[in-house]
């Protein structure tokens, strides 16, 4: 576990209530910098599927700045005092509780009016947990979708204790159930700009339908539901499309493997049938390479999509989806 995790709460809310107290009339902050001064709606998203959100639905109206910059691994960020105190400047805040803690304890202080968690504008799942690396979420009849619950609260209170996976724009059905809850939360805190934010909404929620139908399409048949992964980042995508993902750690990529569920992989990796473990950009591919040779598969890349680099397959979210979906079918077999 990264020793940074450990910090008292108590430390970390009384540094952000410092930085907010010091800084809240910092106009030109690193979170907030490029808006307010040409008529813009001032948005901070936490890190890149927020940002791509933001700018996807916000348009030629909205001025995009992130807490989160390129080829830093998003789990572990830690806000500098300027970040924190530029916070209580914007017009509005998009992020997505559960991810990282240290945007979480800011946002809480901030006192934005215009602030949304996107964790609560569809619902979060378990999936297994950072302590036993196990994933508990795939439908091995392999439907495609699954219910939600009539009636069911968004709400997440307490969602970490519960081990709730926050991954969810890793499922083209909920990001754009995400989407839609952000075009209405932009319309109602600029109306004058609503039909743009309605309109900016319906096309992006159209590619993400079109990338659902594309991902139940490819991998409808293949020779193995089984995908191996350092992070386990994609439960949600699994539930999705019937597969079956198998994290070597937990939701935390920087998490060491305990021996026992090393020999677990190994025996899973054999009767599934598996030929690849994946690894990501931002996260150290050492494990992946090591259990790979032992068990003589392949490795490749599954982007979890937490920061687009030049490292990256492609140069924004539907894009590197995409180069996602041909790595899983390859892995897969995909006929």
């Amino acid at each position: 576990m990264n020793v940074r995790r450990l910090i008292p709460t108590a430390a970390v809310a009384g540094a952000v209530a410092l930085g907010l107290t010091a800084l809240s009339a910092c106009s030109s902050s690193d979170a907030a910098e490029g808006g307010g001064g040409d008529g813009k709606l001032n948005v901070v998203a936490s890190f890149y599927p927020m940002q791509f959100l933001a700018e996807e639905i916000g348009g030629s109206h909205v001025s995009v700045t992130t807490l989160t910059k390129p080829g830093t691994e998003p789990h572990d960020l830690e806000l500098s005092p300027r970040q924190i105190g530029g916070l209580s400047d914007a017009d509005y805040i998009l992020f997505l509780k559960g991810v990282q803690p240290a945007v979480d304890d800011a946002v809480a202080q901030a006192g934005v009016k215009n602030t949304v968690d996107a964790a609560g504008l569809t619902t979060l799942e378990s999936h297994g947990s950072a302590v036993d690396g196990h994933d508990h979420g795939h439908d091995e009849g392999g439907e495609h979708g699954h219910d939600e619950g009539e009636g069911e609260e968004h709400g997440h209170e307490g969602e970490e204790e519960a081990g709730l996976d926050p991954h969810i724009w890793l499922d083209p059905v909920k990001y754009a159930e995400v989407a839609e809850g952000v075009g209405a939360s932009l319309e109602k805190a600029d109306p004058d700009h609503a039909a743009d934010y309605r309109k900016n909404t319906d096309t992006l929620v159209g590619e993400l339908n079109a990338l659902d139908k594309a991902y139940e399409t490819g991998l409808k048949n293949t020779s193995t539901k089984t995908f191996i992964t350092t992070h386990s980042a994609f439960g949600y995508l699994a539930e999705r499309y019937g597969l079956a993902q198998e994290g070597i750690a937990g939701i935390d990529p920087e998490a060491e493997p305990s021996p026992a569920r090393i020999e677990e992989i190994h025996t899973v990796a054999e009767k599934s049938k598996a030929t690849t473990v994946f690894f990501e950009t931002l996260a150290s591919d050492k494990t992946a390479r090591t259990l790979a040779k032992d068990l003589g598969l392949e490795t490749g890349v599954l982007d979890p999509l937490e920061g687009i680099t030049d490292k990256s397959a492609g140069a924004d979210y539907i894009e590197v989806m995409k180069s996602n979906l041909t790595a899983l079918q390859k892995a897969l077999g995909s006929k």
